[in-house]
């Protein structure tokens, strides 16, 4: 059994377990993010996940990403997804990984049952539904960089320490019945609120904005760091706007929670994406 690590303040997205209930959770229209009307627009499903595998995130979550019980609870949630039949799929891994990506994709293609060294959610779900959605191109779109989330405290605060603590005591606060580290909860359930809108925005206000809030007397550190984090998203989503679509494309995005929010709002107001319901195929 090996033990994860998890990414940013309190809840960045990392965990897993057996996959046992598929209830849908509610969700209500007005919650959900804007769908157009049919349109020319390249069709996104943009969906948030944890890392299966190692990551050098801050917090850790047991998880056997080699466990049978757990491969085919995964492959479970990868059949509801290719349901979208996507023709491209994007994975948080950089660019430079894109031949050898490619390469590995090819191996599963023609034989699902490899077995990969140390699995993450690229191979275990993304590769599964490719396979089942018949996808041919893979590309990762990550870019790495680094920052400092803990920087409320590693200084004194004397911005509004008060806001920080009382945020980072309880992120779940303004989300009830939506705490993705809720014991005895099913993978299914996890994923789905972890794609939830309010968990998303949660995310973002998680891993950047409420550093806002730190600082000492005449400095910005905090902000500072918050800034490096939308700079990290902003060219992962220039990595996005580098693949070669058009209107007949579906792409199918596998990321972190934090990356699948920002993605989200970058998306809401640009006029090539259309963003699918997550809903609509997480069922």
């Amino acid at each position: 059994m090996k033990i994860l690590k998890i990414v940013v303040p309190l809840l960045i997205v990392s965990f897993f377990i057996s996959c046992t209930n598929t209830q849908k959770p509610e969700v209500k229209k007005s919650d959900s993010m804007s769908i157009a009307p049919e349109s020319s627009n390249t069709k996104v499903l943009n969906f948030a996940t944890f890392h299966m595998g190692y990551t050098s995130d801050a917090h850790t979550v047991e998880f056997d990403e080699n466990n049978k019980k757990n491969k085919d609870s995964i492959h479970q949630i990868a059949k509801m997804l290719s349901a979208f039949k996507p023709t491209i799929i994007a994975v948080e891994t950089i660019p430079e990984y894109n031949e050898i990506l490619q390469k590995n994709y090819a191996t599963y293609l023609e034989a699902p049952d490899t077995s990969f060294e140390e699995p993450i959610e690229v191979e275990l779900l993304a590769f599964e539904l490719g396979r089942l959605a018949g996808v041919k191109r893979i590309y990762g779109i990550d870019h790495k960089m680094e920052y400092n989330y803990a920087i409320g405290s590693e200084i004194t605060n004397a911005i509004d320490s008060v806001t920080y603590v009382e945020f980072m005591s309880n992120p779940f606060e303004s989300v009830p019945n939506q705490n993705i580290f809720e014991e005895g909860i099913s993978l299914y359930e996890k994923l789905a609120r972890m794609n939830h809108p309010k968990i998303l925005d949660l995310l973002i206000t998680a891993n950047a904005d409420i550093l806002t809030y730190v600082g000492t007397e005449n400095g910005f550190e905090g902000a500072d760091e918050a800034a490096k984090y939308y700079q990290r998203n902003l060219r992962i989503y220039s990595n996005l706007n580098r693949l070669k679509l058009d209107s007949t494309d579906r792409v199918f995005i596998i990321s972190g929670g934090s990356h699948t929010a920002f993605l989200r709002e970058f998306m809401r107001r640009d006029k090539k994406y259309e963003m699918v319901d997550t809903f609509e195929y997480l069922k």
